[in-house]
């Protein structure tokens, strides 16, 4: 019997896991990638008997292999907030999904463990821009407790997870998971791997400065659209970029544009205000999708992109 664990590259995805391995501890296979790279079940052999955890991914894109998985007997166990699109009824399909906007995996596994390993499960959520969520999970522990050390833990976790590919990432996925996983809380981290931290923030601060000089294709009270170019710094600070113009403009939908090959990579938030939306306009596109809050184009063609624009103006504008 095998164990399995598939799961998201970013902030909620890993610490999601490093909850769930901290209290049920099990040698597994790990299979992960790049926060873009979802479908990841494709990746995954499996027989009757072995187990395949999920962790953050959306079961609308691993449709045809987790049908597979489950025919042959594999037990799939599912924890994930996007839009599931029709769920399995197998009865080796144990599933939790929430699409709550204020609900990430990191939250759910929290509620999963009675809060057995929630000061990681804090950390995921602020990876995943939920801060009132982090602090309500924080309160249980401590009202007082000062995270903002674990907030910035959280950002740093999430901005390695964007890249086109592996190679831009400061560090694998999978490396990272192992990384972090030994500690026992996220201030064991920030205290014992100074060098993980120090890689990660050099890195994130570089990226944003670079950022924060790109080009404005779109900016109003309703809508922004920033566009960064086709380089490895601009795809790993399009996720986190898009998370702080949404934290510094509440009332705002934000969309960062990123030039890759063959068209432009789309990060869309919603108005923190107002969680909901982001998916409706990448799903009018080919290969976009995601959740109400915060949602993407892995491929939006620069043909469409003024459709683009015209999509987020009518569902964040209420002028147009």
């Amino acid at each position: 019997m095998a164990f399995i664990d598939v799961f998201n590259g970013d902030a909620d995805g890993i610490c999601a896991l490093i909850q769930l391995r901290r209290h049920q501890p099990v040698d597994s296979t790990l299979v992960t990638g790049v926060k873009r790279d979802i479908a990841l079940l494709r990746r995954v052999e499996a027989s009757r008997g072995d187990t395949v955890t999920v962790l953050d991914v959306a079961v609308e894109k691993n449709q045809p292999h987790l049908d597979r998985l489950l025919a042959a007997g594999v037990i799939v166990d599912y924890t994930d907030h996007h839009t599931p699109g029709e769920l399995p009824t197998a009865d080796n399909f144990v599933h939790s999904i929430n699409t709550s906007p204020e609900i990430c995996t990191s939250a759910l596994i929290n509620g999963r463990l009675a809060g057995a390993q929630a000061p990681w499960a804090v950390v995921g959520c602020f990876g995943d821009n939920l801060d009132s969520t982090a602090e309500r999970l924080k309160a249980t522990l401590n009202p007082a407790l000062d995270t903002s050390g674990w907030r910035e833990l959280g950002i740093l976790i999430n901005y390695n997870g964007y890249g086109a590919d592996v190679e831009d990432l400061h560090f694998h996925p999978a490396d990272l998971y192992r990384r972090l996983q030994p500690h026992n809380t996220p201030t064991d981290c920030l205290r014992n791997d100074p060098e993980l931290i120090a890689t990660l923030r050099r890195g994130y601060q570089e990226d944003m400065e670079l950022a924060e000089r790109a080009e404005i294709v779109v900016a109003d009270e309703r809508v922004a659209v920033i566009r960064l170019p086709a380089a490895s710094w601009a795809r790993r600070v399009s996720g986190v970029f898009s998370n702080a113009l949404a934290n510094e403009h509440p009332e705002r939908a934000h969309a960062v544009l990123t030039d890759v090959s063959g068209g432009l990579l789309v990060s869309v938030r919603a108005p923190i205000s107002n969680r909901e939306g982001a998916d409706t306009v990448c799903r009018q596109f080919a290969t976009g999708g995601g959740r109400p809050a915060a949602a993407g184009i892995n491929l939006l063609p620069e043909a469409e992109l003024e459709d683009f624009v015209r999509a987020l103006r009518s569902e964040f504008d209420s002028n147009v």
